[in-house]
């Protein structure tokens, strides 16, 4: 009988890792597709890291088996894994030039000399960074230097990029222009990737699939839009961007939402994310971006509209939005982010704020 081929192209299975008492990892499955860019987000201590560690060979699970192309690597050493790794901290030897530090891990793989010319070459053009084989990492930028790390790892034409936190020493207009960079050039190679990240915006901007970490657990594993819009539960949608979380009890169904009673005894109809009774205590969850604001002189009441009415209290200008935290009457505080149409509205404006019931979504307490 003939074995089905196993879809996943790297393969974590009951994997566990601990430090003494610390438990890192704790029994994680999890199956990253060939060809596909998988960010591994959570805050520091989530366990992300030494994941992409065990993978690479820098820590050895404690339990579980990992799997490249279907075959078990637990006691493949490192250098034969054929992984191209890029840090943080770019990790390039300051003393030898551009062309050495690119061409390292081809001259330990019985590559000729002629080959590794083309190579790194080709390596460089791809960057875009031909011509600077003679050059020293002391004089590129950080961007340029970033960009060197990666063509170090893509030289080897490896079976896995890994990526541990690779944006983190940049300015944020050169993290922008090395996230397109970075996607850009994990589709054209379509070598499988797997990116380590603490940002959000990295992680919805660039990834094919997502998984959020808290504690050496997997919280939510899918596409960035579906973990962004239909969050499971009160981590991921708070880690993930900017969220209202609203106390309320469940009253009844109303053809494909529920209908519920803040603790204003206001009443919304909200998306519920699994199974409710009535006299359910539920937290209704709302992304700062899905408000749409008026000045409450302006509001047209509508039947069974989910609109709420405050002040604003604070507010961020941010040049394209505006961030604003607008105090209802029972004194909760709520954040909305909008774009701007026009002059944006003051501290002190008396808005309402309306929200439409498929972007209000209901989680267990």
């Amino acid at each position: 009988m003939k074995q089905e081929k196993d879809p996943a192209f790297v393969k974590f299975k009951g994997i566990e890792k601990r430090f003494g008492k610390v438990v890192a990892v704790k029994k994680m499955d999890l199956e990253i597709p060939e060809g596909s860019l998988v960010t591994l987000l959570g805050p520091s201590g989530c366990g992300k890291t030494t994941l992409l560690r065990m993978l690479a060979g820098l820590e050895e699970p404690t339990h579980g088996d990992i799997f490249i192309k279907g075959k078990r690597i637990n006691d493949t050493p490192i250098h034969k894994r054929n992984l191209g790794i890029i840090f943080q901290n770019y990790a390039l030897f300051p003393h030898k030039n551009i062309y050495d530090n690119v061409a390292f891990g081809l001259k330990y793989r019985n590559v000729s000399k002629s080959a590794i010319k083309e190579k790194v070459e080709k390596a460089l053009e791809t960057v875009r960074l031909p011509g600077v084989g003679n050059r020293m990492p002391s004089q590129l930028s950080g961007g340029q230097q970033q960009r060197i790390a990666l063509a170090r790892a893509i030289v080897i034409e490896p079976d896995v990029l890994l990526m541990d936190e690779p944006l983190s020493a940049l300015d944020e207009n050169l993290r922008e222009d090395m996230r397109r960079e970075i996607d850009n050039l994990q589709q054209a190679l379509g070598v499988t990737t797997i990116f380590v990240t603490h940002d959000q915006r990295e992680a919805l901007s660039m990834s094919d699939k997502v998984v959020v970490m808290k504690d050496g657990f997997i919280q939510q594993e899918g596409d960035p839009e579906e973990v962004y819009n239909n969050s499971i539960n009160h981590f991921v949608a708070d880690f993930l961007g900017h969220s209202n979380f609203l106390n309320a009890i469940v009253n009844e169904k109303q053809g494909d939402y529920l209908s519920v009673t803040l603790e204003d005894n206001n009443t919304c109809l909200a998306v519920p994310a699994g199974t409710f009774n009535k006299g359910d205590k539920v937290e209704m969850v709302i992304r700062a971006q899905k408000f749409n604001l008026g000045y409450r002189a302006d509001h047209v009441p509508e039947q069974g509209e989910n609109v709420f009415f405050g002040k604003i209290v604070d507010r961020s200008y941010m040049g394209g939005e505006v961030s604003y935290f607008v105090e209802l009457e029972n004194k909760l505080v709520l954040h909305a982010i909008n774009f701007v149409k026009r002059s944006p509205y003051r501290r002190g404006d008396e808005v309402f704020m309306k929200v439409m019931h498929e972007h209000c979504r209901l989680l267990k307490v």
